[in-house]
Parts: C-alpha cells; structure tokens; sequence
C-alpha cells in the first residue's frame, strides 16, 4: 500500500471537506441499520480520518473505534473527540492488515478509503478481514468513488480554490490503463505575514463496481447491495459515490 505524508494535510483537511454532508450520511447509515433490523452497539471505523463520522456516532451513543493509517489524522480526530467530551478509542492501522481484536456489530468504510487500495489483492485483504471481524448478521457499509467520477469528473483536470489563509492548486493525472489518478496537490498556509507551501500526492484507484462485488463475494459476503451516494437511489452511469451495504 503507498504511503502518504499527513502532517500538513491533517491540519487542513477538515477546512476542505466543508461542503461533505457528513449528517447526511449518517442519517443514511442509521436508516440502513433500521431497515435491515441491525441494532448495532459496537461499530468499527476504518480510514476514519479526523473523525468527522467517527465522533457523531459515539455522540449517538454508539460504541466506536476509529482506525486510520494515518497518525497525524488520528491525533487530529482524538483532539476533536476529546472537546466533544467523547472517549473514542483510535487506532492506526492499514486496511489491508486490519487487526480486529472482537467481533463488530457493522464496519465502516467511508469518503473513498477503498480506493486508496490500490492494489486488487489490498482490497480484497480488506474485506476479508472485515469479514471475520464481524458477528453473524453484521454489516460492512463503505462507498467509492466510481470510475466515472475519477476517470471523468476529476480526470485529468487541474482545480484550485483561494480561501484567503489557505490557496491550493489540484492537478489530476489519470492514467487509464491502469484505473488511477494520481492527485498532485499544493497547498500555501499563513502564518503571520508569510505563506508556507507543502504538497501532497495521492493515489487512487478506479475499481470496477462488477470487480468489487465479485471480491465480496469471495471474502464470504451473502448479501451486497449497492446505492447512489448514500440515498435510497440505485446507481446509474452517472454514479459518482456507489455505497455497498454489506451482510455478513
């Protein structure tokens, strides 16, 4: 799995995510669960990032663990759950060789962590070893940027934004042999009179809807459904967020 330097990126991530109906999703994930008569008490988090799920879960009075490769996102989301008055218990771990010490009642997955495995083999590790961490008649739910959005919408396209403390510049490659983008991005910060610059560079990984489903199925799962970002629509064509409600 490619590795990633957060440090910078963690400080800011949050303030690009602004317009990321979080809420939302969560409403969704707790129809889910009703509608599939899944009362949940323990749930596990991976790719949880800054916690911006993770946290208004434990609020709901869920119990929950965050798992994030990253470090720096990690201590970003303990600090938020800490002035939200939550004791969340995070963890860093890599999808891919997902340690699960109990058995979860559903697994998380959301805002594109599978398509940071880029690797067929990553991705179905992972859903291998979300199968065997769940009870019996326990969920897995995460969602992926299709490879409309990532080979059309974000393509090979350049974006940027100035936010007046914060300018960035977002330049795509996308590489269609091989089903992914590489995301190069520039970031200049204020502090004081001056603005420091750090890049980052991010790789995801197109995976085929058809691919994915086939690989849940080999990890054990009986049942897959998928959904149109997090509403009760189906995909279609113009998918950008495709959402897997997935039984165990």
């Amino acid at each position: 799995m490619m590795e990633y330097q957060y440090a910078d990126f963690a400080t800011v991530y949050d303030r690009l995510m602004e317009n990321v109906d979080y809420h939302q999703w969560i409403e969704r994930i707790n129809e889910i669960f009703q509608g599939n008569q899944l009362l949940p008490k323990r749930i596990l988090e991976t790719a949880c990032g800054t916690g911006n799920i993770t946290i208004p879960l434990a609020q709901q009075g869920y119990h929950v663990t965050g798992v994030d490769l990253s470090l720096d996102m990690l201590v970003v989301a303990k600090d938020k759950a800490l002035k939200a008055g939550q004791e969340i218990l995070f963890l860093q771990q890599d999808m891919a060789e997902l340690e699960v010490m109990d058995a979860y009642d559903a697994i998380l997955c959301l805002c594109d962590g599978v398509n940071y495995l880029v690797e067929d083999a990553d991705a179905a590790a992972f859903f291998q070893r979300a199968y065997e961490g769940l009870r019996e008649g326990g969920m897995l739910i995460f969602d992926v940027s299709t490879p409309y959005k990532l080979a059309c919408i974000l393509g090979s396209n350049t974006f940027g934004e100035n936010l007046g403390d914060l300018c960035y510049l977002w330049e795509n490659d996308f590489d269609p042999l091989a089903e992914t983008v590489e995301m190069n991005l520039t970031f200049f910060i204020q502090e004081g009179a001056c603005f420091r610059k750090f890049e980052e560079c991010h790789l995801q990984r197109a995976h085929s809807l058809e691919g994915l489903m086939k690989s849940l199925k080999a990890a054990g799962f009986r049942d897959v459904e998928l959904e149109d970002d997090y509403t009760s629509r189906g995909v279609t064509k113009k998918t950008e967020r495709a959402v897997f409600v997935c039984k165990k």
